[in-house]
C-alpha cells in the first residue's frame, strides 16, 4: 500500500503532525518504537491545558484521539532504513517489513547523551534536568546545581537563581571570565571549580574529588543530543547546535530533501512538549501542501 504520508515518531510532534493530515482525509502510518524523550519524568509542564500531567498520559491520550480517523493506522516497531524520493519514499522496519509513502515527516526525536558521572544517569528527568521552565518551578525555591558540560552551563546558570539559590560546578569544564563572573554575583550565583564525583541521596548529594557534598533539590545539565540515522541514510542537511546536531528546515518544515519534513526535537535545538506539537502542526500542515501541488 502507498500511504500519502508516513510518519516516523509517534510522541507529541509526530502525533500533532499526524493529527492535521489525519484531519485532511490522507492515509497516514505512523511508525514508533515507544521510546519518548520524556519518558523518565513523572510529571510535564508548561503545555497549556495539560500542566502537570504525566507524560504517558498525555502521549497516550493524544494516540488514542489520532485513531479515532479512519485513515490512520500505526505499526510498533523500530525504524532501521529509508530511501527513495518525492512521491515514492520506503521505510523498513526491525519486525513489520518494508512500508512506502509519497511523503515522510520524520519526528525521531533525539537521544540524550549524558555527563559520564556516578549516579545521574539513574536521576535523569526525576532530580537532574535540562529545561528550567519544565521543572524548574517543581523545586519550591529549594537548592539547585547547574553542572558544567560545556561553557553553555552560564545559560543554565544565569536563569536558574528566578527558580532557587543556585550554584555552579564548573566540574573542570571551564573558567569564567572577569565579565562572566561579574554576571554570575549580579544574580547571587554561588560557584564551585571542583571534579565532581558522584550523585546520591534520596534528593541530590553532589559529591566532589574532594569529599565535599552539597545538599541540593535539583540539578540541572546539558545532554549532548543525537538524531537519527535516518536523517543522515535521507541525506537530510545538517545544523551544528550548541548541544548537538538538529534538521534545517524551511518554514514549512521541510528539509533539504524534497518530500522530507522533520519537527519537534529533531529540528529545533531546544525540547519541551508545547514546542514538539507546535513544530508537529508546521510539519503535518507543511506535508499535506506538498500533496495538494504536487
Amino acid at each position: 500500500m502507498m500511504h500519502d504520508v508516513i510518519i516516523v515518531g509517534g510522541s507529541y510532534a509526530g502525533l500533532s503532525a499526524g493529527l492535521q493530515l489525519a484531519r485532511a482525509r490522507r492515509s497516514v502510518l505512523v511508525i514508533d518504537a515507544g521510546l519518548r524523550r520524556n519518558r523518565f519524568a513523572a510529571t510535564s509542564h508548561g503545555f497549556l491545558g495539560q500542566d502537570g500531567q504525566a507524560p504517558e498520559i498525555i502521549a497516550a491520550e493524544g494516540r488514542s484521539q489520532l485513531m479515532e480517523y479512519p485513515s490512520v493506522s500505526w505499526v510498533q516497531d523500530h525504524a532501521l532504513e529509508v530511501e527513495g524520493q518525492l512521491d515514492g519514499f520506503s521505510v523498513r522496519t526491525r519486525c513489520n517489513g518494508v512500508f512506502q509513502a509519497r511523503r515522510l515527516i520524520l519526528a525521531t526525536g533525539v537521544v540524550d547523551e549524558l555527563p559520564a558521572i556516578e549516579g545521574l544517569k539513574e536521576r535523569w528527568g526525576t532530580r537532574v534536568f535540562h529545561c528550567p521552565y519544565c521543572h524548574g518551578y517543581e523545586l519550591d525555591q529549594g537548592r539547585i546545581g547547574v553542572l558544567a558540560t560545556s561553557p553553555l552551563a552560564m545559560h543554565h546558570a544565569l536563569m536558574l537563581p528566578d527558580w532557587g539559590a543556585t550554584t555552579l560546578f564548573t566540574n573542570g569544564v571551564f573558567t569564567p571570565d572577569a565579565e562572566q563572573q561579574a554576571q554570575l554575583d549580579r544574580r547571587g550565583v554561588s560557584v564551585e571549580s571542583g571534579i565532581v564525583r558522584c550523585l546520591g541521596g534520596e534528593r541530590v548529594d553532589l559529591e566532589l574529588e574532594d569529599g565535599r557534598v552539597f545538599n541540593l533539590d535539583g540539578v540541572f545539565t546539558m545532554s549532548r543530543t543525537r538524531i537519527s540515522p535516518l536523517a543522515e541514510q535521507l541525506g537530510c542537511e545538517r545544523i551544528e547546535g550548541p548541544t548537538g546536531h538538529y534538521l534545517h528546515t524551511s518554514d514549512t518544515r521541510q528539509t533539504s530533501v524534497p518530500g522530507v519534513f522533520a519537527c519537534g526535537d529533531t529540528s529545533l535545538a531546544a525540547g519541551s512538549v508545547a514546542l514538539a506539537v507546535g513544530e508537529g502542526v508546521r510539519a503535518g500542515t507543511g506535508a499535506h501542501f506538498s500533496l495538494i501541488n504536487s
